[in-house]
């Protein structure tokens, strides 16, 4: 039985979040535009994809309010709306963070020690 979260539970929205992060060509699009606003077709240029395939992306980008946009004649320029937060989780993201083993005599004791 899969349990459902609530509408307003706390971890529903950065959930969503990370859900969005979960493609490689968001997180580039985040990093490009953390360098300044970009046009749709230098940012096609700069990640060498097809146009359609960036615009979908921002799209999903700026549905999760992380990309704003203006248009500039007949082009589209995006710029971060929360470049803090893009900031920190790019940065977040580009750490290394080694994974740990515990035997089960170490998990034991990790566990007799928190009560």
């Amino acid at each position: 039985m899969t349990e459902q979260f609530e509408p307003t539970h706390p971890w529903r929205e950065p959930a969503e979040l990370l859900r969005v992060l979960g493609h490689p060509l968001r997180l580039a699009l985040l990093a490009d535009l953390l360098e300044g606003p970009r046009c749709v077709t230098d940012l096609q240029q700069l990640l060498n994809a097809r146009q359609a395939n960036i615009s979908q992306h921002l799209a999903v980008l700026r549905q999760a309010r992380l990309v704003g946009f203006e248009d500039e004649g007949n082009m589209r320029c995006y710029y971060l709306r929360r470049p803090d937060l893009v900031r920190a989780l790019l940065t977040f993201l580009g750490e290394d963070y080694p994974a740990v083993s515990f035997s089960k005599q170490e998990l034991k004791q990790r566990a007799a020690h928190r009560r």
